[in-house]
């Protein structure tokens, strides 16, 4: 029997959580798990191609290779810098203050 391991592959959006279970080969990368994850989902609206992927909150390439039991997370593009979040906060605080 060939070698097999579970991974999962998740995706948020601000309104909604996806989270895909596969079966994979033990020598499937990312990638393969993307395709397994679009097959089981049927979901059009998931960046499968051009969104960035990761492990765990890290960044990956698609040919990396995930181990049995890692979760496999889709990134969506945010939509302000954090740092420049954090800038405009600073600045509305101050601006507050000094009221």
């Amino acid at each position: 029997m060939t070698p097999r391991k579970r991974c999962a592959v998740a995706y948020a959006t601000p309104t909604r959580q996806y989270l895909w279970e596969v079966d994979l080969p033990d020598d499937a990368t990312i990638q393969h798990a993307l395709d397994a994850a679009r097959t089981a989902s049927g979901a059009t609206d998931i960046p499968w191609d051009d969104a960035d992927v990761g492990l765990f909150g890290e960044i990956r390439t698609r040919a990396d290779l995930p181990r049995d039991g890692d979760r496999i997370e889709l990134y969506r593009p945010l939509a302000q810098d954090p740092k420049e979040s954090r800038r405009d906060r600073v600045k509305r605080l101050r601006s507050q203050a000094k009221r």
